[in-house]
């Protein structure tokens, strides 16, 4: 059964959700496709009628059991998968899944971490220990830029 999120008719809006705490941050594993089983920044779906901000919250909530403060956006990319898992785009082809994703660093304001909604699993991890958790090259990229940019704030304090 294919759902809403495979083979859209126009992309779909994703929200994802950097948590950085204590110099680690916070990654689940995905319990649905697309990247099922993989390690992955927290986040989701936008729903009708919310802001982003509400969106990554929610998805944060839902995911782990922590409640974030949205701060600022990290980067904005678009994600492509075809038919075969490959990620070069082909014009010829429908995309099995195509999103738009944006990514906000957060920080923590509540709640007990638990796997939940569609992540089978949760974990902190510091920036140095990325290399174990096998993420995507895009997913790297964007917490790399996070710790950046939790570090230019704590300094800035």
């Amino acid at each position: 059964m294919t759902s809403s999120r495979e083979y859209p008719e126009r992309p779909v809006v994703g929200i994802g959700g950097v948590l950085i705490d204590r110099g680690r941050t916070l990654l689940i594993r995905r319990g649905s496709e697309p990247l099922r089983g993989e390690w992955s920044i927290p986040g989701g779906t936008l729903e009708i009628g919310e802001s982003l901000q509400q969106g990554v919250a929610r998805e944060l909530l839902e995911e782990t059991g922590i409640a974030v403060r949205v701060l600022e956006l990290i980067e904005v990319f678009d994600r492509i998968y075809l038919e075969d898992g490959s990620t070069a785009a082909d014009v010829k082809r429908r995309p099995r899944f195509h999103f738009v994703i944006a990514d906000y660093l957060c920080e923590r304001v509540g709640g007990e971490l638990r796997a939940g909604s569609d992540a089978t699993d949760v974990a902190f991890a510091r920036e140095e220990e990325l290399t174990r958790f096998h993420l995507t090259e895009t997913a790297t990229r964007v917490l790399k830029k996070a710790f950046a940019m939790d570090r230019a704030r704590r300094a800035a304090k």
